[in-house]
């Protein structure tokens, strides 16, 4: 009976295929399908790495040359339980290991360097890993009292919660130069849809709100909205947008991803399976990268069974639920008011209002009130006026001095309630009391009227 093969060596004969599979090879064919081969990715084993270099690839060629699929089983060690470390580097070593736990190898090498016990970039870290393997001491074990409590967890239904985040992007071709860009997603927890995504080419939170609203377009309103901490999602657009579609933020503590694990996964699988295999230098702009991108979503990555789902695919798992799934109802008509931005101003005495460096006009009766100006933030346009409470208080209009050289001025009338209110001030009352005090009828002319 044959012993079973080592998976390592079964996986390195099968990169070799091209060159194993041919009993002959011209000169110079070895090295151009080597570096052919170099430039493919590889589910690697036991690994997170994709790619093998040309110099790995050629050593495991001469090894199968020499014996075959044996020659591609992994070596052990000679040394292997054994430390070339000297007893001082050891003892300090298990000193400051022992000392704070949580110390990473690159501090301890770090601590090792300062106190003179070996020059510097001498000491490497498979070195150390090795040693504190050995000694059980390799984990970066927190004590109890720091430690933070990770539980895995999973919605009930498609729509409970929604996963945001942002990816970098690769570098393209646009019409003002090479652009760098950014991939915004949302992810639906329960059934690993994404929900929308698309590459921008910045990270503000006029970009999130823009993709927000194409998934709540697309696939209704979240109960729960899970995102980082950045000013980005902490705006007060991106807040008063949730408020009106009763969508509660949930802000991920800084430095811990595990929060959005879900989302975090999809962005390795999108790293191996979109940006390692899309050519940047061919894509024309924008929204060439962004057409491939929708197409990978739907055709690939939503029809694909996730063993997280029970075999189940993402657009199925979502297909389950669709009558859990809070859908937009009366909102949709309005939904492009909802993502307007809104910023408070007050209305000058002279009935303008600024914004952005632009001047507006609102109407005349709202001068020194507060006031919120209703903007349009794609286009840049200012739409109308509300009150701070939200109600529609008319339309706005830029700024033109021109026309206003002619424009008749509201005037109020002067009634004759007003001028003899007007009348009675300080005077006429030091008068009328000057009359009363000598006994003098107030319905008497004075001196100089008498003359006359």
């Amino acid at each position: 009976m044959s012993k079973p093969l080592h998976p390592l060596a079964l996986f390195r004969l099968t990169v070799l295929g091209p060159l194993a599979s041919r009993n002959q090879l011209r000169r110079g064919e070895v090295k151009t399908l080597i570096r052919e081969l170099a430039t493919q990715t590889y589910n690697i084993p036991d690994s997170r790495r994709v790619h093998l270099s040309e110099e790995t690839i050629l050593r495991w060629y001469y090894d199968w040359k020499r014996s075959g699929i044996d020659g591609l089983i992994p070596k052990s060690r000679n040394d292997k339980g054994q430390t070339q470390l000297s007893i001082e580097i050891q003892s300090a070593l298990l000193h400051y290991k022992k000392d704070n736990p949580a110390r990473s190898i690159n501090t301890l090498i770090s601590l090792i360097e300062k106190q003179g016990l070996i020059a510097k970039d001498k000491l490497s870290r498979a070195t150390v890993h090795r040693f504190l393997q050995k000694q059980n001491l390799s984990k970066r074990i927190i004590a109890d009292k720091h430690t933070i409590e990770r539980r895995s967890f999973v919605a009930e239904h498609s729509g409970d919660i929604w996963q945001g985040d942002v990816l970098h992007g690769p570098s393209i071709q646009t019409s003002s130069g090479v652009r760098k860009t950014y991939l915004v997603s949302l992810l639906d927890d329960a059934s690993r849809l994404i929900v929308h995504s698309a590459f921008c080419l910045g990270e503000t939170a006029l970009d999130i709100e823009g993709v927000l609203k194409q998934a709540v377009l697309k696939r209704g309103l979240p109960y729960k909205l899970i995102i980082d901490n950045g000013a980005a999602y902490r705006s007060g657009s991106l807040q008063s947008i949730c408020a009106i579609l009763e969508i509660r933020i949930i802000y991920c503590r800084p430095y811990e991803p595990e929060g959005k694990g879900k989302l975090e996964r999809f962005h390795r699988t999108f790293r191996e399976q979109f940006l390692n295999e899309i050519n940047a230098e061919k894509i024309t702009g924008l929204d060439d990268l962004n057409a491939r991108l929708w197409a990978w979503l739907e055709c690939v990555y939503h029809r694909r069974p996730h063993a997280g789902l029970q075999g189940k695919t993402p657009l199925d798992r979502w297909r389950d639920d669709l009558v859990h799934v809070r859908q937009l109802g009366f909102i949709a008509a309005k939904i492009d008011d909802v993502f307007c931005h809104r910023v408070e101003r007050t209305v000058r005495k002279d009935g303008t209002i600024s914004w952005d460096g632009k001047q507006f006009e609102a109407a005349f009766e709202l001068v020194d009130k507060k006031i919120k100006l209703v903007i349009d933030p794609h286009t840049k346009t200012a739409l109308r006026v509300e009150s701070v409470f939200g109600d529609d208080l008319g339309s706005v209009t830029p700024l033109d001095k021109i026309s206003n050289l002619n424009r008749k001025r509201h005037r109020p009338q002067k009634t004759t309630e007003a001028v003899l209110k007007r009348s009675i001030n300080s005077v006429e009352l030091a008068f009328q009391e000057h009359q009363k005090l000598f006994d003098i009828p107030l319905s008497e002319k004075s001196f100089d009227e008498s003359q006359e």
